[in-house]
This record gives C-alpha cells, structure tokens and sequence, in this order.
C-alpha cells in the first residue's frame, strides 16, 4: 500500500533525491535516478561557484539546474497531495477499496503541500532570476569588450 502522505513528505523532502519516485515506483525507475544526477549537477555547480567565484560560466549553467529540480519535487508533492483518495488508491492502490486510508488527506499532507508551494516557488524564482543575472550580465560585459 501506498500511502499519500508519505509520498508528499518524500517528494518534499527528498524529492530531488528522486526518493518519493523510487518510494512509489521502484529503485529501477529512471526519473528517479535522473533528479539525483540532475541535483547532484546543481551541487557542483555550487562548489564551482564557491571555488572559481560567480564569473565560472559552467555554474551559471549548473546551479539553476538544481533549483529546477527542487521546483519540480515541490510541484509532484503538491500534484500527490490534492489527489483525491478514489484517485490515488485507484492508480497507485488498486487491489484495495477505493476509500482506502493509504489514500486519505490529512493534516500532515496539508502542511506538505503547504511547506512544498513556499520552497518551490522560491526555488524556481530563484534559478530563474540567477540564471537570467548571469546571462545578461554576460552579455553586457560582451558588448563592453566589444565596444573598445
């Protein structure tokens, strides 16, 4: 049985990990693997960043990557959680009854879906708004050169 608020927690909590996709799908599940490659990638792009300073253009690539992949954990905890029950046992319970409890919402699945809207949003405005600095940045200092 697949429970509802445990896969919202994982996918808020470890979901750029892949933990709630292997949770629900298996270790064999290749999306799963792909967010730990892809946060992993974010990460470097980091120690990059810390390393080589904020000119390493390899980081401005990297590092908005990891906050994609936080944005899109945010939004599968969000898209599980106001899942309706019959929904959920359905696809992911179906050789239980559909009122099942595995499916129910509760208040640790509100306060999930709470916590996940905040960190996503600011997630992906973050990376969006580091991502679209350093390239216009770039392209400023590009045309100063060019320019002389």
């Amino acid at each position: 049985m697949k429970n509802k608020t445990l896969a919202t927690w994982l996918s808020f909590l470890g979901g750029p990990l892949g933990l709630h996709r292997f949770y629900m799908f298996g270790l064999h599940d290749s999306w799963g693997w792909l967010m730990a490659v892809l946060s992993f990638m974010g990460l470097y792009g980091f120690e990059r960043a810390e390393t080589m300073g904020l000119d390493d253009p390899l980081s401005w690539f990297l590092l908005p990557i990891l906050g994609l992949t936080i944005a899109a954990s945010a939004l599968n905890a969000i898209y599980w959680g106001l899942m309706s029950m019959e929904n959920w046992n359905s696809h992911f319970n179906p050789d239980t009854d559909a009122s099942a409890t595995a499916g129910r919402t509760n208040w640790l699945t509100v306060i999930a879906l709470v916590l996940s809207m905040m960190l996503g949003t600011t997630a992906l405005l973050s990376s969006l708004a580091y991502g679209f600095q350093r390239y216009f940045e770039s392209q400023i200092s590009e045309a100063d050169r060019l320019s002389q």
